[in-house]
This record gives C-alpha cells, sequence and structure tokens, in this order.
C-alpha cells in the first residue's frame, strides 16, 4: 500500500547534487519506481530522504542505492524532516500531523509535539540543537492555510512560542547559522504571492527580502552564511505543489536581490523542502521529477 506520493506513469525521480565550486549537477540516484523528496545531508556524506511514507539513506557518491531507517512507532513521514546538529537525532513531520524524533541509527521514534488542535510541520532545528522551528496551521473546515504561522517549541516539546502572528500563509522557517535570524516564505506582504523574508527569533525586525513577480519558497542558507537557495515558481503559482517547471536561485545574503538561476527543471513539491547544504557549505543536494 503506498503511503506518500507516487511518480506519474512516464515520470523519474532523480536525486542531485548542485557543486559549489564548478556550479556543476551531478545525479546520484535515480528511480522510476519510489518517488523520494527532501533530502538533508549528513555529516558522514549520505543523504536523508523520505519515499513512501518512511526514511532512507543513500551516500551521496551513489555507491548503493537507498537503504531504509528501521524505524519503530513512526506514522507515515512526509517531506518535512531535519537533521539535529547532533547528526544522531532526525526530527520528522508525520502525516498525523506532529513532529516526531527519530534515531538516525534506526530505533523508536518519539513524538514531540502535544495534542493542541493544530497541524505541525517541522522545517528547522536551532544551531544549538535546544529548538525547533515549524509553521504551524490552524485549519477552519476544509481550508487548511486559514492560518499559517511560524513557531518554535523546545526538542522536549514544551515552551511553544510563536515568532509570527499574522496568518500569512507562511512556510519554510529556518535559523540562519548564527542563530540570530530566521528565514521563511510569507504571502503576509502580497496576499496569494509567497516572498522570502527574514525576522529575529524574537518575532521582531520582520523584512520582505525578494521582490520580485515570481512565487518564492524554502530558502536554505549555507552554513557560512553567505549564500542561500531558495525555490522559484512561475508567477501565479498557489502554494507549492508538485510537477511545474521551477527553478532554484542562489542569492548572497547581502544581495537578495540579484539572483542567479542554477537550474529551472520539473519539480516543486519535494524538490528542496529542507535544509540541503553540506554541512561544509560545498554543495546542496535538490530533486527533480522529469516526466517522459
Amino acid at each position: 500500500m503506498n503511503r506518500g506520493r507516487e511518480l506519474r506513469p512516464g515520470q523519474t525521480c532523480r536525486i542531485r547534487v548542485w557543486e559549489r565550486e564548478t556550479g556543476g549537477i551531478r545525479t546520484v540516484f535515480e528511480s522510476t519506481d519510489l518517488l523520494y523528496e527532501a533530502p538533508n545531508w549528513t555529516d558522514d556524506d549520505h543523504l536523508l530522504v523520505n519515499g513512501d511514507g518512511r526514511l532512507w539513506l543513500l551516500p551521496v557518491d551513489g555507491s548503493t542505492a537507498p537503504e531504509e531507517i528501521r524505524v519503530d512507532g513512526l506514522p507515515d513521514a512526509n517531506n518535512d524532516h531535519v537533521l539535529a546538529p547532533d547528526g544522531e537525532t532526525v526530527f520528522a513531520s508525520a502525516n498525523d500531523w506532529h513532529i516526531w524524533r527519530v534515531p538516525v541509527a534506526g530505533g523508536a521514534a518519539q513524538r514531540v509535539t502535544a495534542d493542541d488542535g493544530a497541524m505541525h510541520f517541522l522545517h528547522g532545528v536551532s544551531p544549538d540543537g535546544r529548538r525547533l522551528a515549524y509553521v504551524r496551521l490552524q485549519p477552519e473546515g476544509e481550508n487548511w492555510w486559514a492560518s499559517a504561522t511560524i513557531h518554535t517549541i523546545g526538542v522536549d516539546g514544551r515552551d511553544d512560542r510563536a515568532v509570527t502572528t499574522h496568518p500569512g500563509p507562511a512556510d519554510g522557517c529556518e535559523w540562519t547559522p548564527d542563530g540570530e535570524w530566521m528565514l521563511f516564505n510569507t504571502e503576509q506582504f502580497s496576499p496569494g504571492h509567497a516572498q522570502i523574508a527574514r525576522v529575529r527569533p524574537d518575532g521582531s525586525e520582520l523584512t520582505q527580502l525578494t521582490f520580485d513577480e515570481r512565487v518564492n519558497w524554502f530558502p536554505h542558507i549555507s552554513p557560512d552564511g553567505e549564500a542561500a537557495v531558495y525555490l522559484s515558481y512561475p508567477p501565479g503559482t498557489t502554494g507549492h505543489p508538485a510537477d511545474l517547471l521551477v527553478e532554484l536561485r542562489l542569492v548572497s545574503t547581502d544581495d537578495w536581490g540579484t539572483p542567479r538561476i542554477l537550474a529551472a527543471f520539473e519539480g516543486g513539491q519535494g524538490t528542496i523542502n529542507v535544509p540541503s547544504w553540506a554541512p561544509d557549505g560545498s554543495a546542496f543536494a535538490f530533486v527533480d521529477y522529469p516526466i517522459g
């Protein structure tokens, strides 16, 4: 029984790496059977992805196929998972709308978030490993995105704090490497038109960073803090759907107004939902989904 997104007829899933020094792109692994999403990059040069509701690891050099992480008690996982700084733990969102703590080596999963009437979608772990950044959805009927705000919470599930209070919707929140800012995408500035912004973790100094006609999601900052990559959708896109012609854009964190287009391809949902830079900042991973 399928527990996650499936490939369309004639579609391929390619897990790929962009090299910062050369600008080249190489394919690590491709599949016409299982749809993988959202790479994280481990300290020992593996990529952690989700697929079919499960978590998988594969070496960055592509020497072996993805191997499932054997986890007890984790509901079907989606594409919101982030490695902790210790490298031994991954925090993962699941389709029960909660965040879970999972050992990278496998074992028993532990739920972090409480039954508080909200849906919880993880996107960041603080540099000191003490807090999680997540998107808190408070649906109204069938409208899941009636209110989507940025929150942080302790890794023990305590001390939940609102970073943004505007209903947004907002998504894709993560800390900068120095812990001073959080990057995210939001429709607060222009309804229906997501742009990249930053805010202090206490909710102060909200600042819009991108100002263009495209719909921009999921900013990820390099470990040295000097660059950021984000996913850019065509103008007029609603949300962050799959299987559109999207772009990966790179900016200097000192100049968000001059993006460099690294690649254009069929993708979107699953491409770069979570932080995917190599720990040394030399590369980042992403997924595309060509058809035909």
